[in-house]
């Protein structure tokens, strides 16, 4: 039998950084993964909103289009709505989530009610579907 030169401290110490390394490979891969899906649902977006904008336009040209049926109203969300497809087209992701973070810190309280509202509606129509 060989006499070993580790002391019980030494193999905690080896224990330890073992167990290190494997949680910070463990980190590594939950950040690359999170990473990951975060430059897909950025990719989906900007695939999505160009889309989104050809709807919003032919809607406000169908709107705009009514003739004397159509109020003053309707040509104004016709106009919103135009101008928000022009938006779309115009922003990436990126620049909307900024301007939507320069919106809230300007207004936060009512950034806080818009908030508290949709995520009513959206707990209120997952209960419906459920």
């Amino acid at each position: 039998m060989t006499p070993t030169n580790n002391s019980p401290i030494d193999t905690a110490a080896d224990a330890a950084r073992s167990a290190g390394d494997k949680i910070a490979d463990a980190a590594s891969q939950v950040k690359s993964k999170a990473s990951d899906l975060g430059r897909a649902a950025v990719d989906k977006i900007d695939e999505t909103r160009t889309a989104a904008a050809t709807g919003l336009e032919s809607t406000a040209s169908a709107l705009h289009s009514g003739g004397e049926k159509v109020t003053g109203l309707a040509h104004a969300t016709a106009d919103k709505l135009s101008s928000t497809a022009t938006y779309l087209r115009n922003h990436d992701a990126k620049s909307m989530m900024d301007d939507v973070e320069r919106m809230v810190r300007k207004n936060p309280g009512l950034s806080l009610i818009a908030a508290g509202l949709l995520g009513f509606l959206v707990g209120r129509s997952l209960s419906r579907n459920a």
